[in-house]
């Protein structure tokens, strides 16, 4: 009876063993189809030896360069006739801010006309028609913001490691994607006891006006460079401090990506310094290295993968559900389900037939 086990047993443990063993794949590979390539959006980059810029990051803000703030206001008592400049509207220099009816006698009294001094954006107009004007009152003030300063605060120490004439690069929340080239003018001479800080005073050319007073910056600044060493774009990093990794593309294996731990040397604000790790030529993921770290989970598909990076749903493919194809695939999906229980149910209730018929077989034989 032992060649009847094996041929009831064998098929069934084939069953189980083949589709793991067809899948079967280094725990640290991700394999993808040309499908998924594209809808992880995935974009690599070639390792090479670059010049690395060693940088320091400070926190500050957009400030109004000096001598580029102007007042408007009149030496002479009056009452304001028209007020044709506007809160945060150009104004050119020499162009009428205010007319002033003067209180001189006359029939009708004399009026004056109060010229912008530069050219800018108007700021904190405090005067409207028919209102009194006081000599020397500021009616209202002109930004010049074709130059802004960047005042950064720098820790105490690393502050010596500033000079005049550094670089720096400079991000501002409020304008997105876009980073400013600014220059060191000159570094505070008293340091903030209570933040242990110490001012920065960077220029900034504005010449689309994008930079306002008093928006936040970060500060990247260039302390000093690196030559012949291995960089990589920040975005590629993946996992903690105390685990980096990248996927490095499979040299062999068509849209297949290796989670290559790496050791990581200094910072900036753009890339990161490689220590160990990669070899050049090697190609490192920098877009979608977020999803393929989901997708690397094994049992992960790249639809779970998709919707845990995105946190919203996709398609099995990983393509973008539209709002028609969301109630088919949600009732496609529980027809599959349904339908692999009834076989899965099919399968158990044979199973336990065979275990019966052999067993029945078997007595028969012993009596």
């Amino acid at each position: 009876m032992k060649p009847f086990y094996l041929i009831l047993f064998l098929p069934i443990l084939a069953a189980c063993l083949i589709p793991s063993l067809l899948g079967a794949r280094p725990s640290n590979t991700v394999i993808l189809d040309e499908t998924g390539v594209k809808n992880l959006r995935i974009e690599t980059q070639i390792v090479e030896e670059t010049t690395f810029e060693e940088s320091i990051f400070a926190l500050g803000e957009i400030a109004v360069y000096p001598g580029r703030r102007a007042v408007i206001s009149s030496r002479i008592p009056g009452r304001a006739l028209e007020v044709p400049m506007k809160n945060d509207h150009s104004i050119e220099k020499g162009e009428t801010a205010v007319l002033v009816e003067s209180r001189q006698p006359g029939n009708p009294p004399p009026t004056i006309a109060l010229p912008s001094p530069i050219s800018g954006l108007v700021n904190k107009v405090q005067i409207a028609p028919g209102e009194p004007i006081d000599p020397d009152k500021v009616l209202a003030e002109v930004l010049d913001l074709a130059e802004v300063y960047a005042i950064a605060r720098v820790p105490q120490h690393l502050a010596g490691q500033l000079k005049r004439g550094q670089a720096a690069r400079i991000s501002v929340p409020a304008v997105p994607g876009k980073t400013f080239d600014a220059d060191l003018e000159h570094l505070g001479s008293v340091a903030d006891a209570q933040s242990d800080t110490v001012e920065a005073a960077f220029h900034v050319n504005n010449p689309e006006l994008a930079l306002r007073p008093g928006m936040r910056a970060e500060f990247s600044i260039v302390i000093g460079k690196k030559v012949g060493v291995f960089s990589i774009p920040r975005a590629a990093l993946q996992g903690d401090a105390s685990n980096r990794f990248v996927y490095v593309k499979d040299f062999e294996i068509p849209n297949a990506f290796v989670k290559t731990p790496v050791t990581v040397g200094s910072l900036n604000d753009r890339s990161a310094e490689i220590v160990t790790g990669l070899l050049p030529a090697d190609e490192v993921v920098t877009r979608g290295g977020y999803s393929l770290a989901f997708a690397g989970g094994g049992s992960v598909s790249l639809k779970e993968a998709l919707d845990a990076a995105h946190g919203h749903e996709h398609a099995e493919d990983g393509s973008e559900l539209t709002q028609q194809s969301k109630k088919p695939a949600t009732s496609s999906s529980s027809e599959v389900g349904g339908q692999s229980r009834f076989w899965m149910g099919v399968s158990a209730v044979l199973f336990v037939l065979l275990l019966i018929v052999a067993a029945r077989r078997k007595s028969n034989h012993v009596e």
